[in-house]
């Protein structure tokens, strides 16, 4: 029983404007439901919700459920059932626990690498064909909002964490997700199929939000080649698979030494060049950034010299001038020795 003092402080902080806990999370179509009526078995039974958000019971109208916790729906049925004459109100009981949690399609715009339709909380295959059983206490918990935004790609650096919006029907609720990066309590919602996502864009990058989480990329794969003489191939420049792959939250300096792009002798590689390529994934905008290898690693402590890396970002090492200039005179070299023995040779 809620003790009175406990009541009046819920009901003042729903005035105040606080949100009160959800006791449940709310039913979409495609979600099982197992409705047990003692005295009324042609009523009972385990029922998928369809495709207009209802519930088809035997004998009355499919109620409309969609959006409703199923402690609602349990007083849905009990007031449908009533006035349709099968039962008295003081006789009637009625259990509704959900069995099996279906997957929602829900739409994620704005800042993340890959906005648009997503689908949260597949079935596997095991649970598309077993038959339902009843759990008590199941949860979903891939159908939250922090699981939607992961599976658009995560947010972008310059996403506005604090005002994540979720639009349902005609209601808006703004969300505040800082927490997931300083540790402090914040809402996750449950989410019901047809909800909007719109993760706002704030045109600055945030580094507190440039890093593992459940609501960012966990890690990042990128394209590196050095092809330095005497190296042939990225293979013998030890370039391989985990040379490619990175935190997200890694830095354009931590692949150029991830390539081998740096260290070895101070007169040939010091001078060295490294050029980042990186592809806009939403518009397709192709930049890049020419930095020495020297400068990068010893004075660029910027962001916009020494950039976060990017899914799919390009790391192109050069050789140094002084290597370039050997390799000149070396080609010079080629050229002129066949003339010298042609004409040491053939002149007297």
């Amino acid at each position: 029983m809620v003790q009175p003092f406990a009541l009046a402080l819920l009901l003042a902080l729903a005035v105040a404007g606080f949100a009160l806990p959800s006791l449940a999370l709310p039913l979409s179509a495609g979600d099982r439901l197992k409705v047990t009526i003692p005295e009324g078995e042609e009523f009972s039974g385990i029922f998928e919700v369809n495709l207009n958000g209802e519930l088809e019971l035997p004998y009355v109208n499919p109620i409309p459920v969609t959006g409703l916790e199923p402690g609602l729906v349990q007083k849905r049925i009990q007031q449908v059932l009533v006035k349709a004459g099968y039962f008295q109100p003081s006789f009637l009981k009625v259990s509704v626990n959900v069995v099996q949690w279906a997957p929602v399609e829900v739409f994620v715009s704005g800042s993340t690498f890959q906005p648009g339709r997503v689908l949260i909380n597949e079935w596997s295959d095991a649970e598309q064909t077993q038959t339902p059983v009843q759990q008590s206490g199941q949860a979903p918990f891939n159908r939250f909002l922090s699981v939607a935004i992961r599976q658009a790609g995560g947010l972008m650096p310059t996403a506005n964490v604090a005002a994540v919006e979720l639009l349902r029907g005609s209601k808006k609720e703004v969300i505040d997700l800082s927490g997931v990066f300083n540790g402090e309590p914040f809402k996750d919602i449950p989410l019901i199929a047809g909800d909007r996502v719109i993760v706002p864009d704030t045109g600055m990058l945030n580094p507190m939000i440039v890093r593992p989480s459940q609501i960012t990329p966990v890690g990042v794969k990128i394209f590196i080649s050095n092809l330095t003489v005497p190296a042939t191939s990225n293979a013998t420049s030890a370039i391989g698979r985990d040379a490619t792959s990175f935190p997200y939250g890694s830095r354009f300096s931590q692949a150029v030494v991830s390539g081998n792009c740096a260290g070895g002798s101070v007169l040939t590689n010091a001078y060295r060049r490294a050029v980042l390529v990186r592809t806009h994934s939403l518009t397709g905008k192709t930049t890049t950034l020419d930095k020495g290898v020297e400068e990068l690693l010893r004075r660029s402590s910027s962001n916009d010299n020494n950039p976060y890396l990017m899914a799919n970002d390009a790391v192109a090492c050069y050789d140094s001038a002084v290597v370039n200039f050997r390799d000149v005179l070396g080609i010079i070299s080629e050229i002129i020795s066949p003339g010298v023995l042609l004409y040491d040779r053939f002149v007297p």
